[in-house]
């Protein structure tokens, strides 16, 4: 299932710099199938999203590695779900190790049962709310899980040092409007911010990113 849509998760690695073995691809596609099968029947996804899963979720997913030159040692995927952007990042950095923090008990349960199933190494499941972290971390993702404002808020406090977060904005063509704004907000708490495009042609549509360094 699923192995004739790989060239999105292909393209969208190329976009980031990032090449995709086959033992890689064959792990995408297994989580593809997974996601399909099992997460959107429990309610992980929309109904409808089993026809772009690939595009609209792992390929995406995997766009959010532009944020780094090289593969960081750590990544906090805050409001994780069902593991997107984590899981594709963690198949993407297989040395670099990736935390997936979700408060919702059901989606916690799925997360467990999909490492199983991938059988990720480098994957950590932690249930708890994102605001009561303490720890700092050496990296940070968010894709749609707290409005940008806040998770601006949350990279002041817990990215460390010399670090990047990167932040889904929007998979519009046009530039979100709220995007001068965020940059302003990051740079007034110290934080370098841009706001960069990813073109349509390694998905099915372009999309925005706020990437964030300390």
């Amino acid at each position: 299932m699923f192995h004739g849509e790989h060239h999105y998760a292909e393209r969208a690695a190329a976009y980031a710099g990032l090449s995709l073995s086959a033992t890689q691809l064959e792990s995408l596609t297994d989580y593809a199938t997974w996601l399909a099968e099992e997460a959107i029947p429990a309610g992980g996804l929309g109904p409808r999203e089993a026809e772009r899963i690939w595009q609209r979720h792992i390929g995406d997913s995997l766009t959010f590695a532009v944020g780094w030159d090289e593969p960081p040692e750590e990544i906090l995927d805050v409001g994780t779900g069902v593991g997107l952007p984590g899981i594709p990042l963690a198949v993407a950095f297989p040395d670099t190790m990736v935390t997936l923090l979700d408060r919702g008990g059901r989606r916690i349960r799925l997360l467990h049962r999909a490492v199983r199933i991938l059988e990720l190494p480098n994957v950590v499941i932690a249930q708890g709310d994102a605001f009561s972290v303490a720890d700092e971390w050496g990296g940070l993702v968010f894709r749609g899980s707290i409005p940008p404002p806040e998770a601006i808020g949350l990279v002041n406090r817990l990215l460390i040092p010399g670090s990047t977060a990167v932040l889904g904005l929007s998979r519009r063509e046009e530039e979100p409007e709220r995007g001068r704004d965020l940059v302003s907000l990051a740079s007034a708490l110290g934080i370098e911010a841009e706001v960069r495009k990813v073109p349509k042609e390694p998905l099915d549509g372009a999309s925005w990113l706020l990437i964030m360094r300390t």
